[in-house]
């Protein structure tokens, strides 16, 4: 039976899987850091909409709510 292993074969697979490994943890790191800085600026802008929105009357007048004698009794 022969054991000769190719260590240096088997060392270089595994610095090439660990650097590919770091490389795809950076680009996730960076893409959510990245989305969340967006989804912040939208929810600022959303925010700051709002806000300045309802210092104005509102147009739409409020609706009443129906009695409850207005539904048919169960029988």
């Amino acid at each position: 039976m022969n054991l000769n292993f190719d260590w240096p074969g088997i060392v270089r697979t595994l610095l090439v899987q660990v650097l590919v490994l770091l490389a795809l943890t950076g680009a996730v790191v960076w893409y959510l850091n990245w989305s969340s800085g967006l989804a912040l600026e939208e929810f600022i802008r959303a925010d700051k909409s709002s806000v300045s929105s309802s210092n104005h009357q509102s147009q739409v007048p409020a609706q009443t709510v129906k009695s409850k004698s207005a539904c048919a009794p169960k029988a």
